[in-house]
């Protein structure tokens, strides 16, 4: 069992230069898309996509390992208090990205994600990242409302762990869970902690094994 480390190109970046020209998510990508590599999660849901560069990074490392795999993408595209309020051009370049790039990988649910609970089975998810409104209160709700939809040794992932300004709360919530569950964390790119609470197995234990070579490797 061993971790590698892809250096990826990714493809979306071509297809739409605004992605990457305007995410805060950049810096994780290479972590993701080898995350996603060494797991093979089978269902993965993102909540908050906005501009798509977490989610498509998702969708190309699936695409590229070749598993069957269904990438879920979570968001009402109407923005928020947060990440301010915009118009349709976003959403329209995360359809024609998603439909050009990854058709049979991606799905979009332009909706709440209250709505998406329906939508997902229990214990089906092995990929849950949450990215949605980042006030305490949201994010809580957030990972207690879809926990139940976690599959056994699945893994949360939290971005903006390191932003302590403009009412974000993540932090608060990230100091708490990692507490009582195995977990590791970066805190470049406003910070992205990985948890899981649903138990570990040999693969997660070897990603644990390699926090202090991930420290270096990634954020350098």
């Amino acid at each position: 069992m061993r971790w590698k480390y892809y250096h990826t190109k990714f493809h979306y970046d071509a297809c739409n230069p605004s992605i990457k020209a305007t995410s805060a998510w950049i810096g994780h990508r290479p972590f993701a898309y080898d995350l996603v590599r060494f797991l093979k999660p089978q269902t993965i849901v993102e909540l908050g996509t906005h501009w798509g560069a977490s989610f498509f990074c998702f969708c190309q490392a699936v695409s590229n390992a070749g598993t069957q795999a269904t990438c879920f993408a979570v968001d009402t595209w109407r923005g928020d208090a947060h990440s301010g309020e915009y118009g349709e051009e976003i959403y329209n370049g995360v359809v024609e990205v998603a439909n050009r790039l990854y058709p049979d990988i991606a799905i979009l649910i332009r909706n709440t994600f209250d709505h998406a609970l329906d939508l997902i089975e229990d214990g089906s998810v092995h990929l849950l990242h949450i990215d949605g409104f980042h006030t305490l209160e949201a994010v809580t709700y957030d990972f207690q409302s879809w926990l139940p939809k976690l599959a056994e040794h699945g893994v949360v992932l939290f971005h903006d762990i390191a932003v302590k300004e403009h009412g974000f709360g993540v932090y608060q919530l990230w100091e708490e869970l990692k507490k009582h569950h195995p977990s590791l964390e970066f805190q470049h790119s406003s910070g992205l902690g990985v948890l899981f609470p649903k138990g570990t197995n040999k693969s997660i234990n070897k990603i644990l094994s390699l926090k202090e070579e991930f420290q270096a490797i990634y954020t350098g």
